[in-house]
């Protein structure tokens, strides 16, 4: 991790609420982006990177500092998306009004960017890595689905798509879409 995002999140850890805007500041577009790729939807997106702040704040303090941070935060905001997403299944018909606001350009183009990114960064992963990766992330199959349909062992669908993971983060890192958190 970064030396200034590692005195930033200890900050944080210590109750300083500027220190956690920051934090926020900083990551806001990664974790907007991200979700709302899977969600679809602007206000599910927002509401969605809300509550991956708020788990952040409540768990902090549970992270392991020897891993890299952003694929510990993207893993909360994709794990409230598709607590989401199985909430909107359950959901009879919903109607979603579309209501710009001021921000709604940059949020927009900044996730779109960040979606185009992805996926080149998915494009070059190999394809057994990607197919696994795309069943789990995007069409929401559980490793025991993807292994029955890869016609795979159960362990190797989890090495596939950690290694698609792994390998889309050394990409975009590359890329510089997401800063270097093992310095």
């Amino acid at each position: 991790m970064g030396e200034e995002l590692a005195v930033l999140v200890n900050r944080c850890l210590d109750g300083d609420q500027i220190s956690f805007s920051e934090l926020v500041r900083r990551f806001r577009g990664q974790v907007y982006g991200l979700c709302y790729r899977m969600l679809g939807q602007r206000e599910d997106a927002e509401d969605a990177t809300q509550e991956t702040f708020l788990r952040v704040a409540r768990n902090l303090d549970r992270w392991d500092p020897a891993r890299a941070f952003e694929p510990w935060l993207l893993t909360i905001a994709g794990n409230r998306c598709r607590t989401r997403l199985a909430k909107r299944m359950r959901r009879p018909g919903t109607i979603t009004l579309e209501h710009p606001i001021q921000d709604d350009w940059q949020i927009h183009n900044d996730a779109k960017l960040l979606a185009e990114e992805m996926e080149l960064a998915l494009r070059s992963v190999r394809e057994d890595y990607r197919q696994a990766f795309t069943l789990f992330h995007r069409h929401e199959l559980c490793y025991d689905e993807i292994a029955t349909k890869m016609d795979v062992p159960l362990g190797t669908v989890k090495t596939w798509v950690h290694r698609a993971r792994r390998e889309m983060i050394c990409r975009l890192r590359k890329r510089g879409v997401l800063g270097d958190s093992t310095s």
